[in-house]
Parts: C-alpha cells; sequence; structure tokens
C-alpha cells in the first residue's frame, strides 16, 4: 500500500494555468512559503515543457510541481531532476509493469520507447534561500500525436489508467525516497540508479544543442549530471541540450 510521504504537504485545484506557474507565486510571495508542497490541478491552462514549448494537459493526466526549498547550493539542486526522473519511472513501473521504462536524459521518461512524462525545473532565490520547482507532467488517459518525439499513455499501453490523485500518490511516495538519499549521499546514488534505467545507453545518439546538433555514443552522465557523448574516440561533455535516437 502506498502511503503518503511524511513532511510533504499537497494541495489540489480543479484549474490552473501551470503548476510551475503556481509555485513560483508561493515562493516569490515574500519567502512565506517553505515546502515541500505538491501542486496539482486536474487541467492546466497554459502547461508549459522545457524551453517555454506548450504541455498539453487534459483532464485524466497528471500535472503536478512539487515546490520546496533544498538547503543546498544552487548550482547542485539540478541534480533533483534525476531523482524527479527516476521517481517517474518508478511511478510508471508500478501501474505498468510489463512495460519498459526507461529514462532519457536529461529530463523525460520513455514507456515502450516513447514518451510518456516530462519534467522541468525552474528555481530561483530570495533571503530565505534557493527554492526549487519541479513540475512533472505524465500521460495517463491520454498522449499528444504528432509530436516531434513520438508520445504514449498508460492507457496506450493497454492499462486502466489511474487518477491522477493515486498517480501522485506513487510519485510523491518514489521521489520522497531519492530527494533522502541524495540529502544523505549526493548525487552518486541517484547517479547510478539513473544510469541503470538510462535509454540508448551505449547507442548512437543525436544532441541538439542551441546552436549546433552532435552525433555520437552516449556513454552515461558524470558526477555533474552532464551528458557523456563519445564522438569517434573525442569525449565530449554536454550540459544542456535534447538528445534523439
Amino acid at each position: 500500500m502506498i502511503t503518503w510521504p511524511e513532511g510533504y504537504r499537497k494541495v489540489r485545484y480543479e484549474e490552473l494555468d501551470s503548476t510551475n506557474s503556481e509555485a513560483r507565486r508561493l515562493a516569490e510571495k515574500g519567502g512565506a512559503e517553505h515546502g515541500p508542497l505538491w501542486i496539482s490541478t486536474a487541467r492546466q491552462t497554459a502547461g508549459r515543457g522545457r524551453r517555454g514549448r506548450a504541455w498539453d494537459s487534459p483532464n485524466g493526466n497528471l500535472a503536478a510541481t512539487l515546490l520546496l526549498r533544498p538547503p543546498a547550493p544552487q548550482a547542485v539542486i539540478g541534480q533533483l531532476s534525476f531523482a524527479a526522473a527516476l521517481a517517474a519511472a518508478e511511478t510508471a513501473s508500478h501501474f505498468a509493469p510489463q512495460a519498459a521504462i526507461a529514462v532519457k536524459w536529461p529530463n523525460d521518461v520513455l514507456a515502450d520507447g516513447r514518451k510518456l512524462a516530462g519534467i522541468l525545473l525552474e528555481s530561483g532565490s530570495d533571503a530565505k534561500g534557493p527554492w526549487l520547482a519541479i513540475g512533472i507532467g505524465m500521460n495517463l488517459a491520454s498522449h499528444p500525436v504528432a509530436t516531434e518525439f513520438p508520445a504514449t499513455s498508460l492507457a496506450q499501453l493497454g492499462i486502466a489508467a489511474p487518477s491522477s490523485d493515486e498517480a501522485l500518490s506513487v510519485l510523491a511516495a518514489r521521489f520522497a525516497h531519492w530527494y533522502a538519499l541524495w540529502m544523505d549521499e549526493g548525487f552518486h546514488s541517484l547517479r547510478t540508479a539513473w544510469l541503470a534505467r538510462a535509454a540508448q545507453l551505449g547507442a548512437p545518439i543525436r544532441a541538439r544543442l542551441p546552436q549546433e546538433t552532435r552525433e555520437g555514443v552516449f556513454e552515461g552522465i558524470d558526477e555533474t549530471g552532464a551528458l557523456i557523448l563519445n564522438e569517434g574516440g573525442q569525449k565530449r561533455l554536454i550540459a544542456a541540450g535534447e538528445v534523439f535516437f
């Protein structure tokens, strides 16, 4: 039985522009909100993904953001994207144990090779220190079509889609596990677990960067979370970009 993690609060709305936007508003309201607080909504009217892309958020899917203030330097809290990816992957496996669930650098979860969930981190800082919003969207009942990277949903996999509340309970419990491990042991344990689920590890990929596209073999991630690309024997570290197979 999944139990809600101790110390985490939650609030649910019927409609929001964006759960990440709501997290930002709460964080910037005089620093009064410390979290950890899960914000979820039945429907987003202006959901967004990485690089400002629109994120389709119809009823029946999961749209949630965790707001927290990690007691860590701003430079390393981005590592929690890997904790979120692991938690989302484990949530997918909980409901779809027969599916091949993998993580795709930097912030996606795949099911049978198609995108099932995406993660968006946004952060800021005030007099009380850094805050972090971890937005997670998961396709439970439906998925967008004609996307650049093919998408899927639990329903498309032949699974009776759980409610967004059920999915959030599993997600919150698994994130709490990885967050506690990160706090105790640092990035090493997250990195090891993430690599064990990594899609296309040891295989050719294309990495789209802001100014160019590079091709090579995906050799893993380093101790900061940067992608290691082997370009004909020369290793290149990529801190930000998009990966295609």
